[in-house]
């Protein structure tokens, strides 16, 4: 562990590392990255063993005798189950009372499923692609979190009910498959049946469930009737797919249903992606006494291809058909193409991936003995050993470029399309490889009609690999030499194999393809883990202040005058005309608000921000932003959490009139009757006052034993203040209160930062200073007035709210001693104003109350400034 270099990180390193569990949770992600590859490893090595008497020409054989009517079953099978998938965002959407179009609902669970089918990790996740779809169509994080959370139930407790079902059934027919007794299996299913159908009278009518810290609120009985339906058929058509596809064999429909349901579930278990070998291991180990080994093999692969690559491509090809219409405006794509936008680079990312497996895998695997043929009589041997090796190393160039490509980087779209051409072509001029190529020429099509996504400038170099990719990538190399060692098991290894250069010499062809895949993903590897920090934030000058300055002046946010104080570093947009203020703390950059100024430049400023703190070691925070930037945010990976709520009064329809507004009025009276006068002082005449305005500062900040704070709050410095108008209560000719007043050109929004009394102003002066505030802004034609943020304000309340929303909800009712989160919002409420919703946004699936920690050390100027006040 590295030595802190100041308290705040200190405070984080024992936070993180004091304990056992400490531990856990910061190495989380790479210890179930680590289980997650030796469970690959150990199934592998279990169906290497189990295949000892299949040869890989067996495998091919009983693929090649799969009739033509079962394929077509399998593809309508196929179709229904993902129908059926559907129907889970569907019914999750009504569970949460939200209603989405059904086109854009439907691409976007078809899309989901694409992808977490075939990849499943990280950024191609169903999660990853319902927090980007959904986030653009108005949905909250709080909804994505609650839509995620029904479909992965719905799924999993389908899943162990039909599974049990059919156990409790036919456990007759599945005992002597598995080698448990009949007995022993209905026991379990019985237990497990029993166990949720607990649940499921525990939560009747919408009733919660506590389990452990969190509480879940489950669906009414008609929404749970629905759903298990749903699963069942949707459970019951993908075991089908398989079904079909396998030899004839006496095992009966329900008994193979049950087997697939554990089969999927132990894959979902695993964290493998896509459950690779997995589920495989059971399917053989169920099926291998009762049907051939190399004709489930066969039927595996069929199935893989059927039920998991084929969706992906019909996914890419529809976003890509509606990409094509754009050129000809055609209305009826418009629906599709917005929402399709958002998913294209996650579906060619995925893509991307398959096809590199499937370049890697097939350099491991002999070519058929006719295209040898064909090509020993057109090509010297050199090229087609060339083409071979080479065609290997390109499909690991498009695995590590699929993630850049589902990052839309410019620089991964380059590499993504350059290394799929020359795959292409290595793929004929290697084996004549038909399908690879034509595989390959659909991903250079969807590449070419989406350039326009790819525009975020950034180098693939630059790209940290994640422990996820880095697990994957370690299980393709796993996988490829198993498959080596599988086909070749009959050749005996020796030295001299290396350097064996024949046409006829597959071995030693896979052999140098496999060391070389090993050689490259090992430099890959250590590039990731082992390459310094190559970004230090630069400091603000001058120069770099004027322009934010003038960045601000021209929009409609007050707050973005916070950057005049020059506490804090900016980063400007590549086209100059937006800017990013943030702060650095401990081992977090923290960015204030949205970005400030032209909306074409957020999102390419958004990501650049985002890579330039992954780049730097550090993890990306936006504090305090709106829902806006929410869909900006998840695209760069990044994930949001309520923080509060902010206040916002329409001055259009400001007035002391009515019974509403009685109490500020009758304060506003009152404090005029006690002789305070209202003025506000314009910037250039601030200085001759500016003595005035520190005695009641440093007054105020006596009377409170505070410090000044920094960041999201203003400090009194003579150049911040003299910078905008100043709102001055008098009292017999004196100062007793003063706030500056944060304005911009475009009088769209005023607020006030810095509100200071002395202790001898009458009570009631900081009501009476905003009211006059209120009503100076709206004279000056501004349309509202942004009273800030009420802290952990709006969290929801239901007990199926996200964890995050349960603790902050509590810690706002409970936690006055800390903090006065109820008195602050109540004071707020006595201006009617109509609230909007604040995040916290946080890279890298952070912790958020680490960056929570850091942006509010950064706000109080350090561990010492918090614990005073």
């Amino acid at each position: 562990m590295s030595v802190p270099t100041n308290v705040e990180e200190s405070v984080e390193e024992l936070a993180e590392d004091s304990s056992v569990r400490g531990l856990f949770d910061r190495y989380k992600t790479q210890l179930f990255a680590l289980v997650s590859l030796v469970v690959f490893c150990l199934v592998a090595l279990a169906i290497f063993h189990m295949t000892t008497e299949v040869r890989y020409d067996d495998v091919v054989a009983a693929l090649a005798s799969t009739r033509l009517s079962a394929i077509l079953l399998a593809l309508v099978f196929t179709g229904l189950s993902f129908a059926a998938l559907i129907f889970y965002d569907l019914n999750a959407l009504e569970f949460i009372g939200k209603k989405l179009p059904f086109p854009h609902v439907a691409l976007t669970a078809f899309s989901a499923y694409a992808v977490g089918n075939t990849a499943g990790f990280g950024a191609l996740s169903g999660g990853a692609i319902r927090y980007r779809a959904y986030s653009r169509l108005g949905l909250s994080p709080e909804d994505i979190t609650r839509v995620i959370a029904f479909v992965t139930l719905a799924f999993g407790l389908g899943l162990a009910v039909v599974a049990s079902i059919a156990l409790v059934i036919i456990a007759d027919e599945i005992g002597p498959l598995v080698g448990v007794s009949a007995l022993l299996l209905r026991i379990v299913a019985i237990a497990i049946l029993a166990g949720l159908a607990i649940v499921m009278v525990l939560g009747r009518d919408g009733r919660s469930i506590a389990i452990g810290p969190v509480a879940l609120r489950m669906p009414d009985s008609k929404t749970w009737s629905r759903q298990f339906l749903v699963t069942a058929f949707d459970i019951a058509a993908s075991a089908s797919v398989l079904y079909v596809l396998l030899p004839q064999t006496s095992i009966g429909w329900p008994a193979f249903l049950a087997v697939y349901a554990i089969a999927v579930g132990l894959g979902v278990l695993s964290h493998v992606p896509a459950g690779l070998g997995v589920f495989e291991t059971v399917i053989i180990a169920s099926l291998g006494n009762a049907v051939n080994i190399d004709a489930v093999l066969g039927s595996l692969v069929l199935y893989r291809v059927i039920y998991h690559v084929l969706p992906l491509l019909l996914a890419v090809l529809i976003v890509s058909g509606a990409e094509l219409r754009r050129f000809v405006d055609h209305p009826a794509a418009s629906s599709v193409r917005r929402i399709g936008a958002r998913l294209t680079p996650q579906l060619l990312s995925t893509l991307a991936l398959l096809l590199g497996v499937m370049l890697i895998f097939s350099s491991v695997t002999p070519t058929p003995d006719e295209n040898l043929q064909f090509l020993a009589d057109y090509l010297p041997l050199p090229i087609v050993e060339g083409a071979h090796f080479l065609a290997s190393l390109s499909g690991l160039v498009l695995v590590v470029a699929a993630r850049g490509l589902g990052q839309r980087l410019d620089g991964a779209w380059w590499v993504a399309v350059v290394s799929t051409i020359a795959a292409l072509a290595l793929s004929l001029l290697k084996a004549v490889a038909l399908v690879e190529a034509a595989f390959l020429a659909f991903l250079v099509f969807g590449l070419l009609v989406s350039r326009r996504l790819f525009k975020r400038p950034a180098s693939l170099l630059n790209q940290q690999l994640t422990t996820s990719w880095l697990m994957a990538i370690a299980v393709i190399c796993v996988g490829a030499v198993v498959i080596l060692l599988f086909v070749y098991r009959d050749v005996e290894y020796s030295s001299e194999l290396w350097w064996q250069f024949e046409f006829a010499a597959e071995a030693p062809r896979g052999l140098r393809a496999i060391l070389g895949i090993a050689i490259l993903s090992s430099a890959i590897a250590a590039f990731s883990l082992l390459r310094p920090a190559s970004i230090t934030p630069a400091p603000l000058t001058d120069e770099s202040l004027d322009r934010a300055v003038a960045i601000a002046e021209k929009q409609g946010v007050a707050d973005a005058n916070l950057v005049r104080m020059g506490d804090k570093r900016v980063m400007f947009s590549e086209d100059g005309e937006a800017y990013i203020m943030y702060g650095k703390q401990g081992r977090s950059w923290i960015a204030l608000f949205d970005p400030v100024g032209a909306r074409h430049s957020v999102p390419e400023l958004v990501w650049r921000f985002v890579e330039a703190a992954r780049a730097a070691g550090c993890r990306a925070v936006f504090y305090q932003i709106s829902p806006a930037l929410l869909s900006h945010c998840a695209d760069a990976g990044l994930r949001a959490f309520r923080l509060g709520e902010l206040a916002i009064v329409d001055l259009k329809h400001f007035e002391l009139k009515g019974g509403k507004w009685a109490n500020l009025r009758q304060t506003a009276s009152r404090a005029q009757r006690d002789g305070l006068e209202f003025s506000v002082i314009e910037p250039a005449d601030v200085p001759r006052f500016m003595d005035d305005l520190a005695t009641v500062s440093n007054a105020w900040l006596a009377d409170h034993n505070a410090k000044e704070k920094g960041f999201s709050l203003g400090a009194f410095d003579p150049d911040y203040i003299a910078s905008q108008p100043v709102a001055v209560l008098r009292k017999d000719g004196e100062i007793v209160a003063f706030a500056n007043i944060l304005i911009t050109e475009t009088k769209e929004e005023g607020s006030v930062d810095l509100m200071r009394f002395s202790p001898n102003a009458p009570k009631g002066s900081m009501d009476f200073l905003f009211v006059q505030i209120m009503e100076y802004l709206r004279a000056a034609g501004f349309a509202q007035f942004n009273l800030g943020m009420a802290p952990l304000s709006g969290m929801s309340k239901r007990e199926s709210a996200p964890v995050w929303d349960q603790i902050g909800g509590t810690v706002f009712e409970h936690g006055e001693r800390f903090y006065n989160f109820k008195g602050l919002r109540a004071f707020k409420s006595k201006f009617h104003p109509h609230w909007q919703p604040r995040y916290l946004a946080v890279s890298g699936g952070g912790n958020p109350m680490i960056a929570l920690m850091d942006a509010t050390l950064l706000i109080g100027g350090g561990l010492r400034g918090v614990v005073r006040k």
